[in-house]
Formats: structure tokens, sequence, C-alpha cells
């Protein structure tokens, strides 16, 4: 029994030394044949890792730009179109929250002069809103109380509005009609934008004025849209609970009224969205493997030929047409197994360049090295077999007499 087991080894180990010998044998042949492996490998690794590491990293941006907020979108009912400002002010008593911030919304037509522009982006904010984005404001000041309960038309203005109606003068303290409607420039922004979701996905508006102002403007008395700064150490998830159970109650607990959106459900969205998208082009990349598959098909075929005198004189001393077999596909998988190695090497290189370049992340992924060498050894083993089987199948003396 151990001198069985200690053949097969030592067969195992000459079949493994001729097949590197045959590779090194015919250099340029086997080198094009390990590279559609290491091609398809290539691009499995470096895709998969870079989307992961792109996946970290807007992530890691999503949770910054709205940790600890929550924003509400109202649709509002019969009886009741949207939140008061006692309601936010209500919302605002909350413990579990540190302040509300409106955000009123239009698009206005606003002149200076002879100059006037139409579909400008007008956002109204409260002072609180500033206190939490204080680096908004380049100059000037910010919106305050006194602006938003007496509904005073002044406004800070964007870097656009100032090139557009105020070129080559400094805007703060002069007039800018919104709607008709003077309104005094008490400040400049910075074009960074705000941290809280509805921010990120509305953009940066052109010009900020008092949200009393803008629900005048609107011709409305209720808020339709707001963000919730939650206090420190709140749970989002235990805390829209809470925002629930009050807006059920301001809504006289009508249905489908308004909805919350905190950054958790936006991410699980993202992640699941870019997962599909790693294996789509996952799945892209495997054709490449595929492609190599072949080519080794091609090549171990080939091989066969060329070696029929060698087949045919191993089998007439004795080789059984498993030892055959064995050899041809230990071949075959070799050159799988360094075209594999070479990729997934290659892979990460380009995958680091990338990561670099588009500065996000880098993070090895192990799940998709363990798919490169796993794919690229399974195609070793099924695009080498049917030629292996070919050669171990060779009539030793029809192989003689071809030779």
């Amino acid at each position: 029994m151990l001198d069985g087991i200690r053949g097969a080894w030592i067969m195992l180990g000459e079949c493994v030394r001729m097949s590197l010998s045959n590779i090194m044998g015919n250099r340029v042949r086997s080198f094009l044949t390990v590279l559609g492996i290491l091609i398809g490998v290539a691009a499995v690794i470096a895709l998969i890792t870079t989307v992961n590491g792109f996946s970290g990293s807007l992530s890691s941006s999503f949770s910054a730009m709205g940790a600890g907020t929550l924003t509400v979108s109202v649709t509002g009912s019969d009886l009741k179109s949207g939140l008061s400002r006692q309601d936010l002010e209500a919302l605002s008593a909350l413990d579990i929250v540190d302040g509300v911030t409106p955000n009123v919304s239009l698009n206005a037509r606003v002149s200076r002069g002879g100059s006037y522009e139409s579909g400008i982006s007008v956002s109204g904010r409260n002072a609180y809103y500033f206190r939490q984005n204080p680096a908004i404001v380049k100059r000037g000041r910010a919106i305050n109380h006194t602006d938003e309960d007496n509904t005073t038309a002044v406004c800070l203005i964007s870097a656009d509005m100032v090139e557009t109606f105020f070129y080559g003068e400094d805007p703060i303290g002069e007039s800018l009609y919104i709607a008709g409607i003077p309104f005094a420039v008490v400040g400049l922004l910075d074009g960074e934008g705000g941290t809280a979701i509805a921010d990120m996905l509305s953009g940066s508006p052109d010009i900020l004025i008092p949200y009393t102002t803008a629900l005048k403007l609107n011709s409305a008395n209720a808020v339709t849209s707001f963000t919730v700064y939650l206090a420190s150490g709140v749970d989002s998830s235990d805390a829209t609970d809470v925002l629930e159970g009050e807006l059920d109650a301001m809504f006289s607990f009508e249905e489908d009224c308004y909805s919350i959106m905190n950054m958790s459900s936006i991410e699980d969205t993202m992640e699941q969205m870019l997962g599909m998208v790693s294996a789509l082009l996952a799945g892209i990349a495997s054709i490449a493997l595929v492609v190599g598959g072949i080519g080794i098909m091609n090549m171990m075929l080939t091989t066969v030929t060329e070696r029929t005198a060698e087949i045919g004189l191993k089998k007439a001393l004795g080789a059984i047409p498993w030892q055959i077999q064995a050899q041809f596909l230990i071949e075959s998988f070799l050159l799988s197994v360094i075209g594999g190695a070479l990729g997934i090497l290659l892979g990460l290189a380009l995958s680091l360049v990338l990561s670099r370049v588009m500065g996000t992340g880098f993070v090895i992924s192990t799940g998709a090295i363990a798919l490169g060498a796993g794919f690229s050894a399974a195609v070793g083993i099924v695009f080498g077999w049917a030629p292996a089987r070919k050669a171990s199948r060779l009539n030793p003396i029809d192989a003689l007499r071809a030779a």
C-alpha cells in the first residue's frame, strides 16, 4: 500500500517535471497561451478590487455627509399640506433632536439694472442651518432669527450670481430683485454647499434667503421638506421611530403623508447597485478567461499531435492510459495556474494604479483573488481534459506508425 502511494507520488513529480520542461521548451507558444488566462484573471481582479475600493470610499463619503441627520419629505393630507413653524419648533424640542432646518425651494426671475436671469435656484433656510454649516458663508453674515421672525428680504448669493449681476463690484449691501422684490445682499456663499442629505441630492442653490420669506414668495404657509439634525449619540433608527410617532400625530394618523430618509437606506441601495455592477463587470471579464481556456485547448491538441511518437513509445514501454492523461492534464493545469498567478499580480497592480488615479481606497479583495485563482485552475482542467483524453486513447501501434 505504502509502496503504491510512494510510486504514485514519484510518477506525479515526474509528470510535473516533464510538463514544465515541455512548457519551457515552447516558450513563445506557452506565453501566448498563458496570455489569455493572464488578461482574464487580471481584468476580474482589477475590476472587482477597484469597485470594492470605490464602494468603500463612497460609503465613507455618504456617511460623513449624512451622519446624524434625517431628511423628511412631506406629501401632506387633505387637511394639512405641510408643517407649520410651530410644528417645526415642536420637533426641535424633542430630546433626540438637536435642531431642524427647513428647505423651501423655488425658481425665480432675478434681475438688477438691465440684467436678468430666469429659473434661478432660490432656497429658503433658517438660522440653525448656518450654525451647522458655518463654512458656507464665504463673506458677510448669515441669516439670523430676526430675519426669520420679520420675513426680511435679505439674501446670500453664489459666485455665479456675483459674476452675473455684480461683475467688478462688491455685492454686499447692494440690492438684487428676486421675483420683482428687492433683496439686500448680506453675504456670499462658498459654493461647496451644506453637508446634509437634502443639499447632496438637490445641489447648491444660487441664492439663500430666510425660509419664511421663501414661503411668502411661494404663497405657501407650510414646509414640505426639512432636515432633522439628531442629538449627539442618538441612533438614527431609534430616532426615525420617535419622529414617525410625532409626525403621525401631527397628521392625525393618516397614511402616506410623509417619508423619512436616512443615510443607511441610501447606503444599502448604493451597495446593491455597486454589487450588481461588480458582478456584471466580472462576468464580462470572465469571457477573456473562456477565450484563454480555448487557447489552452488548442495548444494542447496541437501538442498531442506533435508528440504522437512520444505517446506511442511510452505506451509501448508500459505506460497506462491514465498516466498519459495525467501528464497532459497536469501540463494544461500548470499553464492555466501560471497565467492565473501572473494575472492576480497584474490585476492588483492595475487596481492600485486605478485607485490612486480615482482617489479611492485600495482594498485587497480575497474573494476576487480566490475567484480568479479558482477560475483559472478550473479552466485548465476543463479545457485540458479533452486533449489529455485524446492522448491517452491513442493506439501505440498507430502512434508509432504515424511517426
